[in-house]
């Protein structure tokens, strides 16, 4: 299932807004030219930013995403008449044979069973040509970044398109190793709408994780860029 910030259409017209620091695509964007990259997979692509930043320096980009609301925000945007969007994910594809396909954010974390994932890897493989790579981040359980997860340090009010004012926090809803969940709430100003969405991610070490790739080989696991210390950044090679 979506999670209502990416499928309710209110939410995704804000979401661009709320989470307006989206530096770590810069890196993203680094290593499709350090791996001289020129066809790119986007899998989880949410409202398009990555794709279209690529797809602004003419990379060919697919972007690919369960939700529509966030595909159609993504369709609005500038350069994305030149991005192919999918409704679906890494299990639905279509044939394609690109160089580098991309997880950013919490999208490796999203798939909770071990089944999930494992058919979510097969897709990227059988979506990179042979020699291609998958690049993608997830957070270190060992840094317990969920702790952080509270209304006193997310709360946040601000003037959105339109002239509309929009309050968001956090609350953490439970723990239960490897299973953390919490929920968004959004108060709109214009007419006092209260939205919530809950989501649940799942936090895998990196031993799990290397193991989990199966048909691949294991470049490099980089520190994050943006977030030094708390997450994984691996780069594996489709065998």
């Amino acid at each position: 299932m979506v999670d209502a910030l990416f499928g309710v259409p209110r939410l995704v017209a804000v979401y661009d807004a709320l989470d307006p620091d989206r530096g770590d695509l810069e890196h993203y964007a680094a290593m499709v030219t350090e791996f001289g990259a020129r066809q790119v997979l986007d899998v989880g692509c949410g409202t398009g930013e990555l794709a279209c930043l690529l797809a602004k320096d003419g990379i060919e980009v697919v972007g690919v995403d369960p939700a529509e609301a966030s595909l159609e925000v993504a369709r609005g945007k500038e350069f994305a008449d030149r991005v192919r969007w999918i409704h679906g994910d890494a299990t639905t594809l279509p044939p394609l044979q690109v160089d580098l396909t991309v997880m950013t954010g919490n999208v490796a974390q999203v798939f909770l069973t071990d089944e999930e994932w494992a058919a979510t890897v097969r897709g990227v493989r059988d979506a990179l040509r042979p020699g291609g790579r998958f690049v993608f981040e997830t957070r270190d359980p060992a840094q317990r970044a969920w702790e952080e997860w509270t209304r006193e340090n997310t709360y946040q009010q601000k003037l959105v398109a339109g002239g509309e004012t929009v309050e968001s926090w956090s609350d953490l809803i439970g723990v239960e190793l490897p299973f953390v969940s919490f929920r968004g709430t959004y108060v709109f100003g214009s007419d006092g709408a209260v939205l919530t969405s809950d989501s649940t991610l799942r936090f895998r070490e990196r031993g799990e994780v290397e193991a989990s790739l199966a048909g691949f080989s294991i470049d490099e696991v980089r520190d994050a860029p943006d977030r030094p210390g708390k997450e994984f950044v691996f780069v594996a090679t489709r065998q």
